[in-house]
């Protein structure tokens, strides 16, 4: 194990795919590598590396995931970052009506091993239009996996799985977590999709939490331990594929639910995470299912009016004391 930063872990993965899969190729390379976290020496070595593989073609969204629908349908694993979460909305019929289809329209003759990667999430002062959490638009989408990883450890292992999968994958990750540290396994290892993580047991309430929020949770949990409550902090780490175990499991011992999500709740993650509690888990449940997320609202550019809407350790805090009553 070695302690590696979020984008260091993120690389490794992506450096290890390419080296042992001539396939392999980034398009918009420059704005995912350029500037992302790497230490200057290894961003160096990188581009040097993989100077041929590493493509910046015109920005042209809708053009870009086209081509890697085509490439990928073709015999190709093309990884595609589009950067900001709501620049890929350019490019919804793509990812949506072409990537997601193929795969079953073709009767799976078609593979498409693509990796669509954006940043999601409140970066701060980015206004409405830099400020989007589109996971679950993705997930209302049969034929797309998608995957929100919050650990260095995670990010890397999760990486290699959606690189290998022959199936299309939104690897959507956070600005916000590029320099955060954690201890990586090292060499190669995967992270199977729907495979969810308890990040810290507890038995007064389960809140469950993904991507920069499972840090806010880990946070609130800390804040909540010195009130007396003992939280649980769940990271299902995939939203297609959902392991709804994890969730029911930790559920079926708390007998409370917490979502935190960096999300609109109205159609969000959160709801359907609660959904699936509601239906599996009803009897175990000694209070009602709570949701934290942003207002239905665009997000502001004031920083102030920004705080109010962003959900945080301190909202997280402030939701379980309601539910516990203390």
């Amino acid at each position: 194990m070695t302690e590696k930063t979020f984008a260091q872990a993120m690389f490794d993965a992506l450096s290890i795919s390419m080296e042992q899969d001539p396939t392999i190729s980034v398009f918009g390379a420059s704005s995912f590598v350029l500037g992302r976290g790497l230490p200057p020496a290894d961003e160096k070595a990188f581009i040097a590396k993989y100077t041929t593989r590493l493509l910046d073609p015109p920005v042209s969204e809708n053009v870009l995931a086209s081509v890697g629908v085509g490439s990928a349908t073709a015999g190709l694993r093309p990884f595609i970052n589009f950067g900001t979460s709501s620049f890929a909305f350019e490019a919804h019929n793509q990812i949506v009506n072409e990537a997601g289809n193929a795969r079953y329209m073709s009767g799976g003759q078609l593979k498409v091993p693509l990796v669509y990667h954006m940043f999601h999430g409140i970066r701060g002062i980015g206004g409405a239009q830099h400020s989007q959490s589109p996971q679950s638009m993705y997930a209302n989408c049969p034929g797309l996996e998608v995957v929100l990883p919050a650990t260095p450890a995670d990010a890397k292992g999760l990486m290699r799985t959606a690189i290998r999968s022959d199936n299309p994958t939104l690897f959507i990750t956070h600005t916000k977590l590029l320099a955060t540290k954690g201890e990586v396994p090292d060499g190669d290892y995967a992270i199977p999709f729907a495979k969810g993580e308890v990040k810290r047991a507890g038995k007064d309430v389960t809140i469950v939490a993904m991507s920069l929020m499972v840090l806010e949770a880990l946070k609130a949990a800390d804040q909540l331990k010195a009130l007396g409550i003992d939280a649980e902090v769940v990271d299902p780490r995939t939203v297609v594929p959902f392991d709804a175990k994890v969730v029911i499991d930790s559920v079926k011992k708390t007998g409370r639910l917490v979502i935190l999500e960096e999300a609109s709740l109205v159609c969000s993650v959160a709801s359907e995470i609660a959904a699936i509690v509601a239906e599996q888990a009803f009897e175990a449940l000694k209070g009602p299912i709570i949701r934290v997320g942003r207002p239905h609202v665009p997000m502001p550019y004031s920083p102030s009016l920004e705080a109010f809407c962003t959900p945080d350790a301190a909202k997280l805090v402030d939701a379980v004391r309601k539910l516990l009553k203390k």
